[in-house]
C-alpha cells in the first residue's frame, strides 16, 4: 500500500515537475549508488583480507557520497531528462521512425550508445578526479585507467538494458527505468573508480593495447 502510494507520488511530481523531479531523484539514486559501491568494496577486501583490523568495519565515506550525489544532481538528472525527450522527438519527428519499430530502437539504442554512454563516463571519472583534488595530469591518468574498462563492461550490458527501455517502456516513464538501472550504474562506475590500478584493469587496458597494436601491424 505504501509502495502504491509512493509511485502515485512519484507520478504525480514527474507531472507537475519532470525536470525537478529528474534532478532530485537522480541525485538520490547516484549518492545512494556510491554506499553500495563503498559497502562492495569494503565487503570484496575484508573477504579477502585486504583491510587491517581496525578496518574491518564499514566507515561510509559521506564526502564521497555527497560528491557522487552532486554528479546525479548536476549532471544525470537534467542532462539525463533533455537526452531522452529530445531523443524521442527526434526519431519521430526529424527521422519519421515508427515508434516501437525495429529501426526506431536501433537507431535510439546506437545514438545514446556513441554519444551519451562514453560522454556520462567521461564526464563522470574526470568530474571524481578533480573533486578528490588531483591534477589535470593525474586525471588523465585515471581516466585512462578507468575509461576503457568501464566502458568496454558497460557496453555489454548497457544496449540490452536500453533495447528493452525503448521498445517496452513508455515515454513519460523511462526516465524512471533509466533512474532506476543508474543505480546499478553508479554503483558499478563507483566500484570501477575504487579499484584504481586493480589486476584486471591492467589486464584488460594492456589487451586491447596489444589488440589495437596488431591491428595497425596487420
Amino acid at each position: 500500500m505504501k509502495l502504491l502510494k509512493l509511485w502515485k507520488w512519484y507520478q504525480d511530481c514527474l507531472a507537475v515537475h519532470p525536470v525537478k523531479t529528474q534532478v532530485i531523484s537522480s541525485g538520490l539514486i547516484w549518492g545512494f549508488g556510491d554506499i553500495c559501491a563503498q559497502t562492495i568494496t569494503h565487503t570484496t577486501a575484508k573477504r579477502r583480507r585486504q583491510i587491517e583490523d581496525e578496518d574491518k568495519e564499514l566507515k561510509i565515506n559521506w564526502r564521497r557520497v555527497a560528491t557522487t550525489g552532486l554528479f546525479g544532481f548536476g549532471f544525470v538528472g537534467p542532462v539525463g531528462h533533455f537526452w531522452y525527450e529530445g531523443l524521442d522527438r527526434f526519431m519521430r519527428y526529424r527521422l519519421q521512425l515508427q515508434p516501437k519499430s525495429f529501426r526506431f530502437v536501433a537507431a535510439k539504442v546506437a545514438i545514446d550508445g556513441i554519444i551519451f554512454g562514453p560522454l556520462d563516463l567521461l564526464l563522470f571519472f574526470s568530474y571524481m578526479g578533480f573533486t578528490t583534488g588531483k591534477s589535470v595530469a593525474q586525471v588523465k591518468e585515471d581516466v585512462k585507467r578507468d575509461f576503457l574498462p568501464a566502458l568496454i563492461l558497460e557496453g555489454g550490458i548497457w544496449p540490452i538494458v536500453q533495447v528493452l527501455n525503448f521498445r517496452c517502456v513508455p515515454v513519460r516513464y523511462q526516465l524512471l527505468y533509466v533512474n532506476f538501472f543508474c543505480l546499478l550504474d553508479s554503483s558499478f562506475l563507483s566500484w570501477i573508480e575504487q579499484q584504481q590500478d586493480a589486476p584486471w584493469k591492467q589486464w584488460l587496458t594492456s589487451f586491447m593495447a596489444l589488440k589495437e597494436k596488431e591491428g595497425q601491424g596487420g
